[in-house]
């Protein structure tokens, strides 16, 4: 696990990545419900990002995720289906306005300790730098311009489910950004938080992969990333060092 990775291609996540993507969740889910600092806010994350997922798929995907009424009702589901598992039954007025606080506070970000800093370390060493996020083109693309990162990170080099046309971990998206940016699987690394999209993602496109697993969980499947980080010094050491 501490030996560098020598790469060309290094290419991130966006959400729970770059950022602490449980910090809006957590505002939102306080400020309707009224809930206190006992309550299991990351499980709860982590099964909004699961039925985000699932209901997303069951809408086409992230590509067709940009507006509509079927995108709204979903995405207040899934508020309701997550939390639900934690006893807080919200009705339909709750979920949505759970969903709009959600929202309102999404593009108010603070990158991890350390993450602009390697981003720009990254690219003055010359290594193609880029990012692959899921999600609707336009949401995403607030996020990355929240964060300032067309300095660090040519648009070119950012690929957004929403726009691409696959969602991780569909491997097509992962082939497309090879062929974009003339890199190979060989010489790809990708780093990311969700096991299912960018472990087994990455892994089944022939990546070389480091799950950043900063939240401490358990792996879902019997997939074995290259490497494994808890915070942006392990990915320091191994990319940089």
């Amino acid at each position: 696990m501490n030996e560098r990775i020598q790469a060309k291609g290094i290419f991130f996540d966006v959400d729970d990545t770059l950022y602490d993507h449980l910090t809006p969740f957590r505002q939102a889910v306080e400020v309707v419900a009224n809930t206190t600092g006992s309550f299991p806010y990351e499980a709860a994350y982590h099964r909004l990002r699961y039925y985000s997922d699932k209901l997303s798929l069951s809408l086409g995907g992230a590509g067709a995720m940009e507006a509509g009424s079927a995108t709204e009702q979903m995405r207040k589901q899934r508020f309701q289906l997550a939390l639900a598992e934690f006893d807080m039954e919200l009705s339909i007025e709750q979920a949505a306005q759970m969903q709009a606080a959600y929202i309102g506070c999404q593009y108010e970000i603070t990158m991890f300790p350390g993450a602009r800093e390697l981003l720009e370390k990254l690219a003055m060493a010359g290594h193609t730098v880029g990012l692959i996020t899921n999600g609707a083109g336009e949401h995403q693309m607030n996020k990355i311009r929240a964060m300032d990162l067309d300095r660090l990170i040519p648009p070119a080099y950012q690929f957004v489910s929403g726009n691409v046309g696959w969602d991780k971990p569909d491997i097509r998206i992962f082939n497309h950004v090879n062929e974009r940016t003339g890199t190979t699987p060989a010489n790809s690394v990708y780093i990311g938080d969700s096991w299912r999209n960018d472990v087994v993602g990455g892994l089944g496109a022939g990546w070389r992969v480091i799950w950043f697993n900063h939240r401490g969980v358990d792996p879902e499947s019997e997939h074995k990333p290259h490497h494994i980080a808890r915070h942006y010094e392990d990915l320091s050491r191994l990319l940089m060092d």
